[in-house]
């Protein structure tokens, strides 16, 4: 089955995280090609001699695409390769991409129990992230200005079909940027309008499209939503007209809800920013100020 727009961006994610695991030729026990005749899909690495990022994206996609039931083996193999291939040098592979290897997976719908256990994790080095793995990640241009477009076009929409359509573009957007996103949901006596997955934390969602700037009330009774689920439950709240500054001040610091609004969503697809990194530097200022709106303006001057 062809892969979605949003699993294409997760699978070009994930060819850039493995980049540096394995060599594409040249080697004799570890490479990509080889980890993929073990993984069983011979076949996915692509013939001749392709560039190593591209020939990465093809392996993976190819897989996914028509063996799925592979996919897993064949992320393990390039694991398991790549301890051994990096353990040569004086550059092992590290928890930390290890880390961020499993938060990308999260974007094609996989989560593999092996590389998340502890006992594995703690058994890797734990130097710093390659600056190639912090690098926020960005889409196509036509991505991009398919979604700025999709975002503007809400406005048009009679305020019934707007909130739904609105929630619909969320979960796009998040899927895009590699977020393993949920849609809407009910539990006994409440509506989520969705969910997410962030460095291994999962967010609830709440949506608002209205006229009127969101007010305490709203955000209060979301934050008691989030604070009914497990303790480390976290929540974003987002607002396309904003919230008042009498409720943000009403609100309170030190609450498990970040903010978001609509101008934020705007800027961060009109000025080409990973949406993933926004929303993680608004929760590393929240954890550092207290404050859960800081606004794209501020954190990208």
């Amino acid at each position: 089955m062809p892969l979605t727009l949003g699993e294409r961006a997760a699978v070009a994610a994930l060819a850039r995280s493995l980049y540096g695991f394995l060599p594409a030729s040249g080697n004799n026990s570890t490479s990509f090609p080889l980890a993929a005749t073990h993984a069983g899909v011979p076949e996915a690495w692509p013939p001749g001699k392709p560039s190593k990022e591209p020939g990465i994206v093809a392996l993976l996609t190819w897989t996914l695409e028509n063996k799925r039931n592979r996919f897993c083996a064949l992320i393990q193999e390039i694991v398991i390769q790549a301890i051994s291939w990096r353990g040569r040098s004086d550059n092992p592979l590290t928890r930390d991409e290890v880390d961020e290897l499993n938060r990308l997976l999260l974007g094609v719908n996989f989560r593999i129990p092996e590389l998340c256990a502890l006992s594995f994790l703690d058994s890797l080095s734990s130097g710093a992230v390659p600056t190639s793995m912090t690098a926020p990640r960005t889409l196509s241009e036509a991505l991009y200005a398919q979604l700025e477009s999709d975002l503007v076009m809400l406005a048009a929409l009679d305020p019934h079909s707007r909130g739904y359509a609105f929630e619909r573009f969320l979960t796009t957007s998040f899927d895009a940027f590699g977020l393993a996103p949920r849609g809407a949901f009910r539990n006994t006596g409440e509506q989520i309008d969705g969910s997410f997955v962030l460095h291994n934390e999962t967010y609830l969602v709440e949506a608002k499209w209205q006229n009127d700037r969101t007010d305490a009330a709203d955000l209060r009774a979301f934050a008691g939503k989030v604070r009914d689920k497990a303790t480390w439950s976290r929540g974003v709240f987002i607002s396309n007209s904003g919230f008042t500054d009498v409720g943000m001040e009403a609100f309170g610091r030190g609450q498990p809800v970040i903010c978001v609004e609509g101008l934020d969503l705007y800027e961060t697809l009109q000025r080409r920013i990973d949406l993933a990194d926004m929303i993680a530097r608004k929760v590393r200022r929240a954890v550092e100020t207290g404050r859960p709106l800081a606004r794209v303006r501020e954190l990208y001057p």
